[in-house]
């Protein structure tokens, strides 16, 4: 079986958010990097995947230089090779940009299944999977929390709001969206960190792989503006309808 799994580079949530000189984005400068959460479900799932079928198992990230070291953290928990897409400006792609190259390398490659994690945590649009599924025109099936494998048929449970769980059934090839808790990603032993470093790690520069331009930029970035507490108003009923639309009167022109 020949599986792809792509991961993303995000900074450390406990990290100090600045936004940078442009305004577009935050300030890189002084923030630790990992791997994003999502993605390391996606990853455990796809060399699980890669373990049952004696596949071949490929990560891919769109990135800086610097994603190289999260990409080895992939390796070391399984995956056979790496394709990093060297690309400085991901940061102001759209998701469809974003989604238009991980379809075009994967095109010609045959991939039997491709996993990503649910959503990043620096932008959360849980957008990237579907679009990229779309576009290859392969069945994507999002919010998993149970995978499984079978003679060319996977079946998968999804999380639903209100923590309603619905069961999928879908032939390969596929795409997958990975929530949290879907399985318990393993932890890279020395030995296995050590291989990482003799894996096949191929760049690929972003131009190779970009027909499409975005169609969503980032225009403007900034904090939330800080605001007064609530005010909590106390009585019965009637003083409360009285107070309100005092307060409404004063403050707004709802009433007057």
């Amino acid at each position: 079986m020949n599986i792809l799994v792509c991961i993303k580079q995000v900074p450390d949530m406990e990290s100090k958010f600045k936004v940078n000189g442009e305004g577009s984005w935050y300030d890189n400068a002084d923030l630790a990097w990992r791997m994003n959460e999502y993605d390391e479900y996606a990853v455990e799932q796809a060399v699980q995947l890669k373990e049952q079928t004696a596949g071949e198992l490929t990560v891919l990230c769109i990135g800086p230089d610097r994603v190289k070291e999260t990409m080895k953290k992939a390796l070391a928990m399984g995956c056979d090779r790496g394709v990093h897409v060297a690309d400085d400006a991901f940061f102001k792609r759209d998701p469809f940009s974003i989604a238009s190259i991980i379809a075009e390398f994967a095109g010609d490659k045959s991939f039997d299944m491709i996993f990503t994690g649910m959503q990043s945590q620096d932008r959360g649009s849980a957008q990237v999977g579907v679009l990229a599924a779309e576009i290859l025109e392969v069945p994507s099936i999002t919010t998993i929390v149970s995978f499984a494998f079978d003679n060319g048929t996977i079946t998968v449970k999804r999380e639903l709001e209100g923590g309603v769980k619905a069961m999928v059934k879908a032939p390969v090839p596929a795409l997958v969206t990975c929530q949290l808790g879907l399985n318990t990603p393993r932890y890279p032993t020395l030995p296995n960190i050590m291989k990482a470093k003799k894996k096949e790690l191929l760049s690929i520069p972003v131009a190779d792989l970009l027909s499409v331009s975005a169609h969503q930029e980032t225009t403007l970035l900034y904090f939330p503006e800080k605001k007064g507490g609530g005010l909590v108003l106390e009585g019965d009923a009637g003083e409360l309808a009285d107070k309100l639309i005092t307060i409404l009167k004063e403050k707004t022109a709802v009433l007057a």
